[in-house]
C-alpha cells in the first residue's frame, strides 16, 4: 500500500489482482481513459471488442486493479508467453493521469515480470502513451501499421529488458 496525495488529500494506494467479477468495471476504465485522448466515437466504437474486458480474459491473463481508497481507478493486464510478456492494458482514469498511478501499475507490471522470469516486456503503445512508456524506461523497436475508419494508423512498438 502506498499513500498517494490527489487533489490535496492523502489517500491509500493498493494494486491487487482482478477478480472476474470486476470485468463491467475495468471495461468502463477503458473506454473512459480511451476517450481522454479525443478519438471519434466510430473509432471507440471500433475498438470496442479490444477495450471490453470480459471474465475470461482476467482469467486467462495477468491483471491488476490499482484502488484508491477502495475505489478502482487504474489497471494493467499482461499476457505471457515463454520468456516474453506484451502489455495487453494499462488505463488509468483521466483525472487520475498524471498521479503516478500508471507508474505504480507499471512498476508492478515489471515486479511480476520479474517474478516470472520473463526476460522482455513487449508494448504495442498507443500513439498518446509512447512518451510514458519511453520515460518508463521503454525503447521503441519498431512499429505496427494499420487501419482505423480508412485512415492509417501507425502504433509504437515497444520493449523494456526485464531485470
Amino acid at each position: 500500500m502506498t499513500i498517494r496525495e490527489i487533489r490535496g488529500n492523502n489517500v491509500s494506494l493498493e494494486i491487487r489482482i482482478s477478480t472476474s467479477n470486476q470485468a463491467e468495471s475495468l471495461t468502463q476504465i477503458a473506454f473512459t481513459a480511451k476517450r481522454h485522448w479525443g478519438y471519434p466515437e466510430r473509432w471507440i466504437q471500433f475498438w470496442s471488442p479490444i477495450l471490453t474486458i470480459t471474465p475470461e480474459f482476467i482469467e486467462r491473463n495477468e491483471t491488476y486493479v490499482a484502488f484508491l481508497d477502495d475505489v478502482p481507478v487504474g489497471f494493467c493486464a499482461i499476457s505471457t508467453e515463454d520468456k516474453k510478456a506484451s502489455v495487453e492494458h494499462l488505463w488509468v482514469l483521466p483525472e487520475y493521469i498524471g498521479k503516478g498511478i500508471g507508474v505504480d501499475l507499471f512498476k508492478y507490471m515489471l515486479s511480476k515480470c520479474r517474478g516470472m522470469r520473463v526476460k522482455v516486456l513487449e508494448i504495442e503503445s498507443d500513439p498518446n502513451a509512447q512518451g510514458f512508456y519511453e520515460n518508463m524506461g521503454a525503447n521503441r523497436v519498431g512499429e505496427v501499421v494499420g487501419e482505423v475508419d480508412g485512415k492509417q494508423r501507425v502504433l509504437p512498438l515497444l520493449e523494456i529488458k526485464v531485470v
